[in-house]
């Protein structure tokens, strides 16, 4: 049983705190035992509040299902926690609810408040409803219908306010102030990562073997701070490893300067762990328990989503995927064989249309496409010739129009075979046969906006063409704000805009400026607040727009 292996680690703590507190001979060492002691005691805190936690009452305790066909392509023992089973789809209606039920009488009777643009916001509708609370949820106006719709069916007051997080948790906690609300945090909280350190109760029990590793999503560091205290406190030689995608990295970043750090920009595929800085509580346990912490890339995380899918016929949101993504990632690095590995699937709230954006990358993040441009002779039978030197290979996209007479620039996606290092076979069998070829797998720019746009190269004589890439918040009528803000004082020379069913939408822009201007357009970006980045000497571009 849990509880007598706890009582077990219990007296080791005391023991260890008298062996510390006998130890001490200087007060470089009084400083680090007392450290040490305080941690002590933090852990079994945590450990107590774990195995006390209240989650059940509207949680349920999910299956740990084995990945078969992952397990036999990885060569290792591949096993899904599966938080997408949750009656809201996610693990976040575990902290949630052990917040909630901790509050006193009274604190129930005055309501609650938070501040989500999605699984926690869902995880709270869910618990106030079953206790009886009324609950106010404040949302980003660019949440999806699908979210905001479900948290009303929950019984809570969904409430939009603002662009992004940020402005709603600030418009959360004015409001818990001027009305005395109480504020639910969606994951920098004791009651919270109690809550959710109940995954880790379970893992150890379904699985009672050698595990070798555990892969958890991290975002706020709600998640990982909760499974990393109980399972190194029972179980230290198991390793604990942080995913997080690579433009969302608070935890990494945090670890690596040794405290709390704030990105300077957030990437928002993976809207559910999109946090700009990790939680004091969290950052706190992190240090302590986490081994470490791996990144990934969109494509990769695409990749594991259609794994996860493979495997389970269920559709998890980018978020969910990540610790698949980040045991492909340590396989691959470690080359390791027979090991059992452990990947936290921790939801599945996405929107269906995002599913297409999914799809087109799915290939590249496994390494089973890549993305060329190729310069070939403009003459008949040169299409022809290209595909007989790619062999075996099938063409996944051609995409080319007539531009000059002697050459011609083609956009082509190629399929690669499973396992090994493909493209690179691909880049230096054409170059051996003489081709111009560049790699464009990993250029956002290509796979985003160019691979629709070849053909629409720049007339003759258009010249102080800028070219910008913009992520703005997606909301009615955004669209055409963002065009009477830019074009109201700039000429826009080429635009590209695609939704991809998620809250921000990613433009290309083109624009004619003097040299002299481009300082202040940097200024008047920077005052719109968008995400922004110059491709202005972005190769896609300048071989197929330009």
């Amino acid at each position: 049983m849990p509880h007598r292996s706890v009582n077990k680690r219990i007296f080791q703590a005391q023991a260890d705190v008298r062996k510390i507190l006998d130890a001490l001979e200087d007060a470089t060492q009084i400083l680090q035992a007392q450290r040490d002691v305080r941690q002590i005691i933090q852990t079994d805190e945590y450990i107590r509040q774990i195995l006390q936690a209240r989650v059940y009452d509207v949680a349920v305790e999910t299956t740990l299902d084995p990945a078969r066909l992952l397990t036999k392509r990885l060569k290792n023992n591949v096993l899904l926690k599966r938080e997408d089973e949750q009656p809201v789809f996610s693990f976040k209606v575990r902290g949630a609810y052990n917040k909630l039920v901790q509050l006193t009488d009274e604190e129930k009777k005055i309501g609650v408040i938070t501040a989500s643009a999605g699984n926690h916001a869902q995880g709270v509708a869910l618990s106030a409803h079953k206790l009886g609370i009324e609950a106010t949820i404040v949302m980003p106006k660019t949440t999806p219908d699908v979210k905001v719709n479900n948290v009303r069916a929950l019984g809570g007051t969904a409430v939009l306010v603002g662009d992004a997080f940020d402005e709603a948790r600030i418009y959360a906690l004015q409001q818990a102030e001027e009305k005395g609300l109480i504020y639910i945090p969606p994951y920098d909280d004791p009651d919270v990562i109690a809550g959710q350190g109940t995954i880790g109760v379970e893992i150890l029990r379904q699985h009672t073997g050698d595990i070798d590793a555990i892969f958890v999503p991290v975002g706020g560091g709600g998640l990982i701070a909760g499974v990393a205290v109980y399972i190194k406190y029972l179980r230290p030689e198991i390793k604990i490893i942080g995913v997080e995608p690579q433009d969302s990295n608070c935890l990494q970043a945090a670890l690596a300067a040794d405290e709390r750090v704030i990105l300077d920009q957030v990437g928002i595929f993976a809207d559910g762990v999109a946090v700009a800085q990790i939680g004091e509580y969290t950052f706190d346990l992190a240090r302590q328990h986490v081994d470490e912490v791996i990144t990934v890339s969109t494509d990769e995380i695409c990749a594991a989503i259609k794994d996860i899918f493979d495997d389970t016929r269920s559709v998890c949101e980018p978020a969910g995927a990540l610790g698949v993504a980040g045991l492909k990632k340590y396989i691959e690095r470690e080359q390791c064989e027979n090991q059992t590995l452990i990947a936290i699937d921790s939801g599945a709230n996405v929107n269906f249309d995002r599913l297409r954006h999914v799809a087109e990358r799915a290939e590249i993040g496994e390494k089973r496409e890549a993305i060329i441009a190729v310069r070939i002779p403009e003459r008949p039978g040169s299409f022809k010739q290209f595909c007989a030197a790619l062999g075996r290979r099938n063409i996944t996209e051609f995409n080319y129009r007539f531009s000059d007479k002697d050459d011609a620039v083609v956009f082509a996606g190629i399929q690669l075979k499973s396992g090994g290092d493909g493209r690179a076979e691909l880049l230096e069998s054409l170059r051996q046969q003489g081709y111009e070829v560049r790699d464009l797998s990993d250029d956002e720019t290509a796979k985003l906006h160019v691979r629709y746009m070849v053909g629409g190269h720049a007339p003759a004589g258009l010249g102080n063409e800028i070219i910008y890439r913009f992520e703005f918040p997606e909301r009615p009528g955004a669209l055409m704000q963002f065009l009477t803000t830019l074009g109201g004082r700039w000429n826009i020379s080429m635009f590209h805009y695609r939704n991809h069913g998620a809250a921000y939408g990613r433009v290309l822009v083109g624009m004619q400026a003097d040299t002299s201007e481009r300082e202040e357009i940097e200024r008047f970006l920077e005052e719109i607040g968008y995400n922004y980045w110059d491709e202005s000497a972005n190769p896609a571009y300048q071989l197929f727009l330009g």
